[in-house]
């Protein structure tokens, strides 16, 4: 009889927790529905600062709104976390042309240089076109075939793939390693294919890389429509040539800032929970989606606290974090101080995956916090939100997810993201004001229950 009124107790009480933290989420979520700020600061953000390339005087005005964007949300303190970060500039718009092996034929496509290139000569530089599905379709050829032409990496991004990161994941290579691995054979330039799943005329910029030990080419994306177009051509004429000017170039590295923003703790002020995305973005656009959503989301969790009269037992850490598109900088740093002073993180969210309609967090780090997070799953799924085994913790928390921190990611629907990735129209009207608010609110539910409760 004991044992069973010990049980009847135990399901009573889990009961009246389960109903009480119900309650409380729908709060939450009543408040940035009702009351959300997130679209009007992602408003500000990208059509009175626009793109904000690290190094740029934008990235600089993003820092100094994003400090008072907090303040304004209610912050009980706001603090800046100095970081150097990488300056390159893309200069005059770049030009790509296809020229037919007879010379009267003179196609000109849309390219943009890739984040970290070298410019071409001032003239420009024209090369025959050898064609590569991807780093493993360059190996199959010799050096002859490929020496003085004009790779271009062809390998498109698998629609096959249900979660389109991991289809991103797979053609991005070509990317960020393609101009060296080229350039060893031989190579004059690399045109590579845009990583995104959609048919259209927008090249996706994005980071490469170069090896020191390897000479430097120049490196661009080529629009998909384009990209199929020229495949289709070079099936009939093998001897055209392309032709690419390029006027980027990188110069002396900028200081820059990580912003902080925290709403303090009722009984663990010394404990943090972070939320976060990356104030930086590519100058094609506006960095909507990626990731002017993430910034105003986790300034967002703040506000939503606040205004709420919602008293969390750890304290709330929003961080814009500076220069994840080309360096990790504002990652390294934060989690560099974080050592330093011997913080202690419960967790720590990211917000890196676009504004739209939240589906659910990944995570990644001990398997006993990986099942209380599961554990919570029934009070996310009113609002749609019912995916919680992906893996990952964000790229700007993978230093932090080094030391141990249990890291998360806010996972909205992936389908549309990658048609606005890194192009000119990542701008403000690609986001929905309701799919963008739910975010900041899932984001704020899911910290209240670590809040409250822990990870272990």
């Amino acid at each position: 009889m004991r044992i069973t009124i010990l049980l009847f107790t135990l399901f009573f009480s889990l009961s009246i927790n389960a109903q009480t933290d119900s309650a409380l989420i729908k709060r939450i979520f009543d408040e940035a529905l009702k009351n959300g700020k997130s679209y009007s600061n992602l408003d500000y953000l990208c059509n009175k600062i626009g793109g904000r390339l690290s190094g740029s005087p934008e990235a600089q005005k993003a820092v100094e709104w994003t400090f008072k964007a907090m303040k304004e949300a209610g912050a009980d303190t706001v603090f800046l976390q100095e970081c150097m970060v990488p300056h390159w500039v893309r200069g005059q718009k770049e030009v790509g042309k296809v020229i037919t092996s007879n010379s009267k034929g003179i196609k000109e496509v849309p390219v943009c240089a890739l984040g970290g290139s070298i410019a071409t000569p001032a003239e420009g530089l024209t090369g025959k076109v050898i064609e590569v599905m991807g780093i493993e379709g360059l190996k199959k050829l010799n050096k002859e075939d490929v020496k003085g032409k004009i790779v271009f990496f062809n390998e498109p991004m698998d629609p096959t793939f249900i979660e389109t990161f991991n289809a991103y994941g797979k053609a991005v290579m070509q990317r960020w390693a393609g101009a060296s691995a080229a350039a060893e054979y031989g190579a004059i330039a690399v045109v590579v294919r845009s990583c995104t799943l959609i048919q259209d005329d927008n090249p996706h910029t994005g980071v490469m890389g170069y090896k020191d030990s390897i000479v430097k080419i120049p490196a661009c994306a080529i629009s998909t429509n384009a990209a199929n177009w020229l495949s289709n051509y070079l099936k009939t004429d093998k001897d055209l040539k392309f032709y690419l000017k390029m006027n980027c170039e990188t110069l002396p590295e900028e200081k820059s800032y990580n912003v902080v923003g925290e709403v303090w703790g009722s009984e663990k002020k010394d404990e943090y929970i972070v939320v976060g995305g990356h104030l930086d973005s590519w100058d094609t656009g506006k960095g909507a989606h990626d990731d002017g959503a993430g910034v105003v989301q986790s300034i967002e969790v703040l506000r939503i606290f606040k205004a709420s009269g919602l008293k969390p037992k750890r304290t709330i850490r929003a961080v814009a974090f500076m220069n994840e598109e080309n360096g990790g900088r504002g990652g390294k740093k934060y989690a560099e101080m974080a050592k330093l002073k011997n913080e202690k993180h419960t967790a720590a969210i990211e917000s890196d995956a676009g504004g739209f309609t939240p589906r659910g967090f990944s995570s990644e780090g001990s398997v006993q916090a990986r099942m209380k997070l599961k554990s919570w799953r029934p009070l996310f799924e009113p609002y749609g939100i019912y995916s919680f085994d992906g893996e990952g913790g964000g790229p700007d928390l993978g230093p932090l997810g080094e030391q141990g921190v249990f890291c998360m990611e806010l996972m909205p629907d992936s389908q549309r993201y990658f048609d606005y990735h890194h192009t000119a129209i990542d701008t403000f009207d690609a986001v929905n004001q309701r799919e963008l608010e739910m975010g900041g609110a899932a984001m704020a539910a899911l910290v209240w229950m670590i809040s409250q409760y822990g990870l272990n």
